[in-house]
């Protein structure tokens, strides 16, 4: 067929119940020998923030690779991908529970997948959290497009990571993380890195339910529903801000995606998790 070479493909939505919530994910699997200026255009016909493709693991122990792309570029590691993609790859194995080891840029990552009711759930463990310099949230007003009053009080900022970095910056309300706008011309002086999500919430003293919102410079412009790779540094962030080691993480409601996040801290490292629901399952014809 021209050199084109049919493979599995999946359309899920993850950190949701319901279709077309959530962030959605497109996997390709059986992708050994799809090469990497594919894989970028492929991301780029589909304009999800994530996009994987599964190929056969080069690490020991591990039941795939996954190679993760934005429309940008490939990325390290990132949440909603190791979960989806994990799902996809139950789903063609026929397995109904499972726990797969991963292969990314960071290493190797536990994922467990359960089928219960005709509903997916998925958790991934993240390394442990890195944790950078504290940044007072009067600096980081202007990343927001926010006043100096906007932001909270009492926590600072940080870069987090437990594979691809985040800015965790704290606001006051519900209100001011609704208008967040990022200027990432300001985002990057106080880091350059390109692949670092900017990621504000908002923590209701007494609450184990946070409200979040992510913007990455490599997703286009993109906000992104649903970010697994900055809830595992958020929940790590609040252990060692406030002794909190459990959280719901509500993200994606202000652009009509509204997904649900749970995290929490395991032997020292985050564990990310959510339900997955499957749209469509099917094959797609890709150039080499």
């Amino acid at each position: 067929m021209n050199g084109l070479e049919t493979r599995p493909y999946y359309w899920l939505d993850v950190f949701t119940d319901t279709p077309l919530l959530g962030n959605g994910l497109a996997v390709v699997l059986e992708a050994d020998g799809v090469s990497e200026e594919t894989m970028l255009a492929f991301s780029r016909e589909v304009k999800l923030s994530e996009t994987t493709f599964v190929q056969t693991a080069s690490e020991d122990g591990a039941d795939y690779r996954n190679r993760i792309w934005t429309v940008s570029g490939e990325i390290p590691f990132a949440g909603h991908p190791s979960l989806g993609t994990a799902v996809a790859y139950a789903l063609h194995g026929e397995h109904q529970e499972a726990t797969f080891v991963q292969q990314t840029q960071v290493g190797l990552q536990e994922i467990e997948v359960k089928l219960r009711d005709g509903l997916w759930h998925a958790a991934v463990h993240q390394p442990a959290a890195e944790f950078g310099e504290s940044i007072p949230t009067d600096r980081l007003a202007p990343a927001l497009g926010l006043a100096p009053a906007e932001m909270d009080p009492y926590l600072s900022g940080q870069v987090v990571s437990t594979g691809l970095p985040a800015l965790l910056i704290p606001v006051a309300d519900a209100e001011a993380l609704a208008k967040c706008d990022p200027d990432f011309a300001v985002v990057r002086e106080l880091d350059p890195n390109p692949a670092l999500n900017v990621y504000p919430f908002f923590h209701e003293r007494g609450s184990r339910t946070i409200k979040a919102r992510c913007f990455g410079e490599d997703l286009a412009g993109i906000e992104d529903p649903a970010t697994g790779s900055a809830a595992g540094p958020l929940v790590a962030y609040l252990q060692d801000c406030l002794d909190i080691s459990e959280v719901v993480v509500e993200q994606g409601v202000e652009m009509g995606r509204a997904s649900r996040l749970e995290a929490k801290m395991v032997d020292g490292r985050p564990k990310v998790g959510g339900n997955v629901t499957v749209l469509s399952v099917g094959h797609i014809a890709l150039p080499a």
